[in-house]
């Protein structure tokens, strides 16, 4: 493929980080997306995305140099040149994801629900002509906040809107794609389809032990790889040299997970009749590992100690998902309940990343943990998420 010669039109930086943020992230979603469903008009929309996200790197080369006047500011800009190449490597990583389903590179029935019914699952569904979504907008429907739930994208006959706005007004017949966690999606499959939602079955196909323990490590590594994403830009917005170290371990474990990988599958290749469909296994594997090692390089300016330009914090800030650090007050209504009693990623549209506990990071978040008092929770999602998580956290208001 020739690549397009782009002309410079001076940009935003910080508007340009964002855009990368966001569209390398949508990327990631849609190539998961487009496996899962075998949809190749999506795995497309990908493939135009990396274009867009080449634009986007070149203008963020071309406005640093520009911007350049010091040693210092040299050195600040360092650290918006890194965010930007590992954003980069996101979208690289999901154009491996998309080359599979336009390749015909299978992936067992098996792990494609697997991937459903990971931390943050993907679900594909019609809106039905009797659905009260019908004529309303995103913005109207919250549906971040009513079901945890977040509209990745949109087919409207043969138009796809990626990226949908709150302004977003969804109409009857509508094929909405969404990413959240997997309790409220029977509740969002309701609200559009007015059916009972029923889990899909998993057929018994009688894979080797072997390759059913890699189905376990590449969803796994899915969970893993966004976590660390996450984290990475908390360590950004926060400065925090714990996070970014911790993101590094992240990535030391998910090159171990790779391997172990590759060798299951290779085992199980042994003793199966159509090995081929393991391609995609590997390809998976590789995949999550490269978005880990992207994670690393964006958390690299806080674990290396180089001065963040105060752009990077603004443009995590402003991005679709935002970052949220809210400390836990002691007379919160929320003190001594379990993560799984909050349900805050169907109540509030909240994913919590980590807690702060006595100066203790706690990274691997489950639903057993129980908000202490000062707890220090680092959590991602929408602004009117994080109205609703500083409400839970502070102090119930008198109106007496």
């Amino acid at each position: 493929m020739t690549k397009k010669r782009y002309k410079y039109v001076p940009k935003n930086l910080k508007e340009l980080l964002v855009e990368m943020k966001d569209t390398s992230e949508l990327m990631i979603d849609l190539a998961y997306s487009a496996m899962i469903y075998d949809d190749e008009d999506i795995a497309e929309e990908v493939m135009h995305l990396e274009e867009k996200m080449d634009m986007l790197d070149y203008h963020v080369k071309m406005g640093a140099m520009l911007s350049t006047r010091r040693i210092e500011d040299g050195e600040q800009l360092l650290g918006v040149l890194e965010v930007a190449a590992a954003s980069e490597y996101i979208a690289n990583a999901a154009m491996e994801i998309s080359k599979c389903v336009l390749m015909d590179i299978s992936i067992p029935d098996r792990l494609k629900v697997a991937l459903r019914n990971a931390d943050e699952t993907i679900v594909k569904v019609r809106v039905n002509e009797e659905s009260e979504m019908v004529g309303q907008t995103l913005g109207d429907l919250e549906l971040d906040i009513e079901a945890g739930m977040w509209i990745i994208a949109i087919r409207r006959n043969a138009d796809w809107i990626y990226a949908p706005t709150k302004e977003t007004r969804l109409r009857q017949g509508d094929v909405l794609i969404a990413r959240g966690h997997d309790e409220g999606v029977p509740l969002f499959f309701e609200k559009a389809t007015n059916k009972i939602y029923t889990p899909r079955k998993v057929i018994d196909c009688n894979e080797t032990a072997g390759f059913e323990q890699a189905i376990e490590i590449i969803v796994e590594m899915k969970n893993m790889c966004e976590l660390s994403v996450g984290l990475a830009y908390s360590a950004l917005l926060l400065n925090n040299k714990d996070i970014a170290q911790e993101v590094q371990s992240i990535e030391q474990t998910l090159d171990e997970m790779k391997y172990e990988v590759q060798e299951l599958v290779l085992e199980a290749a042994c003793s199966m009749e159509s090995p081929s469909e393991l391609k995609g296994v590997l390809i998976l594997a590789s995949a999550s590992e490269k978005i880990s090692n992207a994670a690393s390089d964006i958390a690299d300016p806080v674990f290396r100690e180089i001065g963040l330009h105060p752009i990077i914090a603004m443009a995590v800030r402003e991005s679709d998902e935002i970052i949220i650090k809210i400390e836990v007050a002691s007379c919160s209504p929320i003190l001594g309940k379990s993560l799984k009693e909050l349900r805050l990623e169907t109540e509030t549209g909240i994913h919590i990343l980590a807690v702060k506990r006595d100066n203790r990071w706690i990274y691997s978040v489950s639903g057993r943990i129980t908000i202490h008092e000062n707890d220090i929770l680092i959590a991602r999602g929408s602004r009117v998420g994080e109205e609703a998580l500083i409400e839970m956290c502070t102090c119930p208001v008198d109106l007496k």
